[in-house]
Formats: structure tokens, sequence, C-alpha cells
């Protein structure tokens, strides 16, 4: 069974930090390149962050460079993404993706994790 999860959301003041995990079952991370998306609700999905299997090929939307890093542990076969100075804009459902590719490009993803939620607030 493939499958991916995340974990490590919740409620945080603004200015505050969360590091989110994404593991992967059923398959090796080593050949995939890694992509964090979140869903506002109401809103579109949009691409928040990527590492290719290549790890130096790093992707962040504008909105969260300088704030979010994004980084793999093949031997955990796990991806993290350290969320710091989080704003209430950052507010979502945050989703793990999988690509079988050496860089990003965030359009072609093979498998999706369920999501797990982020609420910034005071």
């Amino acid at each position: 069974q493939v499958q991916l999860v995340e974990s490590g959301g919740g409620l945080v003041q603004p200015g505050g930090s969360l590091r989110l995990s994404c593991a992967a079952s059923g398959f090796i991370l080593d050949d995939y390149a890694i992509a964090w998306f979140r869903q506002a609700p109401g809103k579109e999905r949009e691409g928040v962050s990527c590492i290719g299997s290549n790890v130096g090929n790093t992707y962040y939307a504008d909105s969260v460079k300088g704030r979010f890093t994004i980084s793999r542990d093949n031997a955990k076969n796990t991806v993290f993404l350290q969320m710091n100075s989080l704003k209430p804009e950052d507010t979502a459902v945050y989703y793990c993706a999988a690509e079988q590719a050496l860089q990003c490009s965030m359009w072609s993803m093979d498998y999706w994790g369920k999501g797990t939620l982020v609420t910034v607030s005071s």
C-alpha cells in the first residue's frame, strides 16, 4: 500500500512555529520530488514548497520565502516543512505530495497525503 501521512499540524499563535512531517510508506522517497501544498477554506490549492530528489533543487512560494524551510531525511523516508514566523494567512490544510522526478514541477504528482490542518490565530 502506497501512502503519505502528514503530521505536526495544530493551533499556533502568529509569530510561532510548527514543523510538519510527511512520512512515506509503500515506496522509497529517494527517487521522488516532494512538494507541500495548502488549501484554505474557499480558496484553491496552492503550491508552498518543494524539494527535488536532487536535494539542491528547492522551491518556495514568494509568500513563504525566508520563513519556511523544506528538508528531507531519506533514511527515515520522511520530508519536513519547518514553518517559522507564522501568519494568520498561513492557515490552511497542508498536503504533501510525491512526484517521481529529479526536479520539482509541482504539477504532475503521483501520490498525495490526506492533509494536516494548520491554524494560526491569537
